[in-house]
């Protein structure tokens, strides 16, 4: 009764029926409330403060959440138990998301110089990086060299890149990398339990992946008003069906192959909305952007990517969202 391995898979165990009984990030939201008003209250003043403006914002608040998601992915992971199955393929996931988040940061401030220490802190700061990102993934030998391999050449590539990722593209990239993989192994996360998620849990992942495919077609599709009214209609309806039959799929099998399947339906239909158009206003996929960014901030439990959430959609132009969203239903 008080083996070793009995006590650490009771404790998995009861934290993982609690996760289940009860989304965490959903009671986090509710707690963080208080904050988010208080920043929507006082907006002009943070930025003031942080010296951002329109006209810098999505580039300051796109690598502030990419850096954010860095150290969230590499400190934030629980369980380490799933690590253990052999043909776990988390351990690669979080590499491409160390790979990615660092590609995105180093990209941006590849022509800041680095700051001036002595060659013995360098090497100092280097060996605290490598024992940081080596002790995220302890399950074998070579997964702290896959981490701190991911990692480097992130930071490298990003140096000596020519131009920066675009803020807009690599965000939803990195977001929606994230939340593939809280799917595949939310325990992991710390986002439920695996094959046991509850509704809101799904919801609040069916929502990343719709406003994820919206923001991609609306700034990637350009407005051609070439399809004729009778058949577009009958686009339209039949995309429905299929991104709502996608959708009930997901929400009873709770697979990721499902899910990169509803949200490519969900990409088609809001392409063919965006290519029927005449025209399209892209503050509506910047304000999207502001709401993925403060989903993704929930679904991770970051308060301060929300946020920078708030402050985005603040200084973003002003849109009727709801009218200017209709067309793409």
């Amino acid at each position: 009764m008080l083996n070793d391995i009995v006590v650490v898979e009771s404790a998995i165990s009861a934290f993982n029926n609690a996760a289940l009984a009860a989304p965490a990030f959903l009671w986090w939201m509710l707690l963080a409330l208080p904050l988010f008003v208080v920043v929507r209250m006082c907006s002009d003043f943070i930025m003031n403060k942080l010296g951002w403006d329109k006209s810098n914002i999505l580039e300051h608040v796109s690598v502030w959440t990419a850096g954010l998601t860095l150290m969230w992915v590499v400190l934030f992971g629980g369980n380490y138990g799933v690590l253990r199955d052999s043909l776990s393929v988390l351990s690669p996931m979080v590499a491409v998301i160390v790979f990615l988040t660092s590609l995105f940061v180093s990209s941006h401030l590849r022509n800041v110089p680095l700051p001036q220490m002595k060659r013995s802190r360098w090497i100092m700061l280097g060996v605290i990086v490598c024992v940081v990102l080596g002790l995220s993934d302890m399950h074998a030998w070579w997964g702290p060299l896959l981490q701190i391999g991911a990692f480097a050449l992130g930071v490298v590539l990003g140096r000596i890149a020519k131009a920066e990722m675009r803020p807009v593209a690599g965000l939803v990239l990195i977001m929606m990398t994230v939340v593939v993989a809280m799917l595949m192994q939310p325990e992991f996360f710390r986002f439920g339990q695996l094959g046991n998620l509850t509704v809101v849990h799904k919801l609040a992942v069916m929502a990343m992946g719709v406003l994820a495919m919206a923001i991609v077609a609306i700034m990637n599709v350009n407005p051609r008003n070439k399809i004729r009214q009778s058949a577009f209609v009958k686009l339209k309806w039949l995309m429905r069906v299929i991104c709502a039959l996608a959708g009930a799929l997901f929400i009873l099998t709770e697979a990721v192959p499902v899910f990169l399947g509803m949200m490519a339906a969900v990409f088609v239909a809001f392409a063919l909305s965006v290519w029927h158009t005449s025209e399209i206003n892209r503050a509506l996929g910047d304000k999207m952007l502001a709401l993925l960014m403060a989903g993704f901030g929930v679904i991770t439990v970051m308060p301060a990517v929300t946020a920078m959430a708030i402050l985005y959609w603040h200084s973003v132009k002003s849109v009727d969202f709801w009218q200017e969203s209709k067309p793409l239903l």
